[in-house]
């Protein structure tokens, strides 16, 4: 139901994504810039308002005894767009162009203290307000130092100055926005977009029929030569190689095992028969057949042990296990019991307290245990040392060994089936069915070290349980 409902969902795509990106990056950038460029506007006009203020203030002083006809005085108004002009000199005179009648303004603005966050804040209420009101505005004279002006006005004109230059840079900035968005757009379309089409195209192709998809042609990805897309069209192709021909191995290796299972089953059948004659010349009454006899059951109690380990191989799915609570100094002492009498002159000394218990498939790490000792004294070694302790995963087991050491090549391939064999005539079907059972279990085996001074190997368990544990039942429980 999520698949399906995913599927149906619309799906926007990566170009359309970085068109409105860029679009909102470009117009948050104009906004910044517009709102200081806003209160510039803003005082610049009242500073050219106080400057013409000024020069109307001072035609009175050119009059004769600072006097003018109310005729003259209403055209310096009318020209300088105020309703009132002061003129507040060092000296204390005042210099008034005023109507007859009283003004009060409604707002008092002073030009002297006023910061360009409170501009800003001015500038941005006046953009919102329709009403037309008396104002009085306070600077200083740039004509001369010193002398104050003070205005009265009304607010119409610098509102209808501000509505005009907020829509052009409106304007202005959707135009430069979709023109940046539309350059930005083709650019990412061409060098990121394309090539991501590509590879993503050949991803899908390549899911739906992996071992007879064409991967990817890593040539002309991207047009900038041997950038990250090129780097990735690369590894692209490399991978999706590589796992093709492992299909192609692992589905004839299917095949392979497949056919193995088979004869595997038919030999063990066969063998069973050549038990039974083998087991009746070991009772006969002259030594020669019954030594031979002997040697016989042992070579045919190899061949069944294979054709098992084979079996155990090739089964398909991880190994199920049947987890018991259980000493595991009792299971290595089983261990040693059946290593020594195949394995004259190799001591096995185990270092692990009586009450550690773990939680696991007995009968598999008997077999692990089995292999690894084994394989130690069939090496060369004289003595092998088994030694456990609780860790953060769970128990950690480590088998050393005073053996000669692995060469470099069976390292290399130590725990791969039919070419980790260290010694003439094996599979290497050993260690690689050990790991598979240690992973089972939740674990895995490794190998420590090696050298001449001999070979360690570390099994690591997600399943130990107290010391108390070892006096309880054990609880089985199967777990697929």
């Amino acid at each position: 139901m999520g698949a399906s409902m995913a599927e149906t969902a619309p799906r926007r795509s990566l170009s359309s994504s970085l068109l409105w990106l860029t679009l909102g990056v470009v117009l948050v950038t104009e906004a910044l810039i517009f709102f200081p460029s806003l209160g510039h506007e803003r005082r610049a006009w009242l500073e050219r308002h106080v400057r013409e203020a000024n020069i109307a203030a001072l035609a009175v002083a050119g009059a004769p005894h600072g006097l003018l006809d109310p005729a003259t005085r209403d055209d310096l108004l009318r020209l300088s767009g105020d309703e009132l002009i002061r003129l507040h000199r060092t000296s204390g005179v005042e210099l008034v162009l005023a109507p007859p009648g009283q003004i009060i303004p409604l707002a008092r603005y002073d030009l002297r203290h006023e910061t360009l966050l409170a501009g800003i804040g001015y500038a941005l209420a006046d953009l919102f307000r329709t009403q037309d009101r008396p104002i009085e505005v306070i600077g200083n004279s740039p004509l001369r130092p010193a002398t104050v002006v003070e205005l009265i006005m009304h607010e119409r004109e610098l509102l209808d100055v501000l509505h005009d230059y907020a829509w052009q840079i409106a304007a202005l900035s959707l135009i430069i926005a979709a023109v940046t968005g539309g350059l930005v757009y083709v650019a990412m379309l061409i060098l990121l977009v394309r090539p991501i089409r590509r590879i993503t195209d050949s991803i899908v192709a390549f899911r739906a029929d992996p071992e007879h998809g064409t991967p990817l042609d890593p040539v002309g990805v991207s047009l900038l030569g041997d950038d990250e897309m090129a780097v990735a069209g690369r590894e692209l192709a490399a991978m999706q190689q590589e796992l093709r021909a492992a299909l192609w191995r692992n589905a004839r290796l299917a095949a392979l095992g497949t056919a193995m299972a088979k004869v595997s089953h038919d030999l063990r059948g066969i063998l069973a028969s050549a038990m039974l004659a083998a087991d009746r010349l070991t009772e006969s009454d002259d030594p020669r057949l019954r030594r031979s006899g002997e040697v016989l059951v042992r070579a045919i109690e190899r061949a069944t042990d294979l054709a098992r380990r084979m079996l155990d191989f090739v089964r398909e799915g991880p190994p199920s296990t049947t987890r018991e609570t259980f000493p595991l100094r009792s299971l290595l002492a089983e261990v040693r019991e059946v290593i020594l009498p195949v394995a004259p002159g190799f001591a096995i000394d185990i270092q692990i307290a009586e009450g550690l218990c773990i939680e696991a498939d007995r009968e598999q790490l008997f077999r692990v245990f089995v292999n690894l000792l084994r394989n130690a004294a069939e090496a060369g070694a004289r003595r092998a040392e088994v030694r456990a302790a609780p860790s953060e995963c769970g128990i950690e087991i480590m088998i050393e060994d005073d053996g000669p050491g692995l060469p470099e090549p069976v390292r290399a391939h130590l725990f791969r089936p039919f070419v980790g064999s260290f010694r003439r005539g094996g599979t290497g079907l050993g260690l690689a069915i050990s790991r598979d059972l240690m992973r089972a279990h939740g674990g895995d085996i490794a190998l420590a070290a090696t050298g001449p001074g001999g070979t360690a190997f570390r099994l690591t368990l997600a399943c130990a349980t107290s010391p108390t544990a070892a006096s309880e039942p054990g609880s089985r429980s199967a777990v697929p």
